[in-house]
């Protein structure tokens, strides 16, 4: 098992203590705060859908349930177990597998990729996104979201899980400003992309980052 695989499933096994019941998943989330933030709307109309490191599930799981062809993608086999457990019977389709990976041996195409908070802000966009823009459907959209990047603060940024003692596990995140990122992907071949941050809905606290983009071939 990679070292990513095992600070996820450490991640898993904490938010499986913290997930809402599913009857009270009643929306599809951008942002880290309830209620907060844009719709699914942000995808567009898709028929069929990938998210890239779907963690809880909840977002994949909405949108099945709105009658979208869904496929989710999650390195952690625990992730995977808890969803299963979770959303098994939801619809969609949960693989347990990583994000590049499972890309470059894939020849299903969709008309949405998107990640909250997911693989795209742990995957080196020079990998990932090339491979995102291969298997979307003419016209399809990109979006994803995370926290903003610090700023002065750009690039990849590792961080230790648990602090600074213990077993060397870590995790590579890849930040970039809005700027950047409509630079990054216009670079990669996608176009009318939009990159802005939402304000928390509460002053002075952490945002999101929200990014669409699309491909017109």
């Amino acid at each position: 098992m990679t070292v990513e695989a095992e600070v996820w499933n450490t991640y898993a096994e904490s938010k499986a203590k913290r997930s809402p019941s599913p009857d009270t998943v009643q929306s599809f989330r951008w942002t880290q705060y309830p209620e907060h933030g844009p719709t699914e709307a942000v995808l567009g109309d898709p028929k069929t859908v990938l998210e890239v490191g779907f963690g809880s599930g909840d977002n994949a799981a909405y949108l099945a349930r709105q009658g979208v062809d869904v496929t989710g993608v999650d390195l952690s086999p625990v992730a995977v177990k808890n969803v299963l457990d979770r959303w098994g019977g939801c619809g969609a389709r949960f693989i347990e597998t990583e994000a590049v990976e499972y890309l470059a041996k894939s020849e299903e195409r969709w008309d949405a990729v998107y990640s909250v908070f997911g693989a795209v802000w742990f995957t080196d966009p020079r990998e990932l996104l090339p491979l995102i823009r291969d298997h979307l459907n003419p016209g399809g959209v990109l979006a994803f979201a995370h926290p903003p990047a610090i700023d002065g603060c750009y690039g990849p940024q590792g961080m230790y899980k648990g602090g600074f003692a213990g077993p060397r596990q870590f995790l590579r995140r890849y930040c970039y400003t809005p700027e950047m990122w409509r630079g990054i992907l216009l670079h990669t071949g996608f176009m009318d992309v939009e990159a802005s941050v939402i304000e928390a809905p509460e002053p002075g606290h952490i945002g999101t980052l929200l990014v669409q983009a699309r491909i017109t071939h």
